[in-house]
């Protein structure tokens, strides 16, 4: 086994370095920003036209 961090622990540490990991709210509310920032790239790309 690697001793590359696992994806969990890597996900664990950027929660944290966002003050997201004890606030359940706070955690949703950054969910839901990097998923909408996501899908504005994913259209723009799409619309790039590729």
């Amino acid at each position: 086994m690697s001793n590359d961090k696992s994806q969990l622990d890597k996900f664990k540490e950027a929660a944290r370095e966002l003050g997201t990991d004890d606030d359940e709210e706070r955690f949703d509310e950054i969910v839901k920003k990097v998923a909408k920032s996501a899908a504005k790239k994913d259209k723009k790309k799409d619309s790039a036209g590729g």
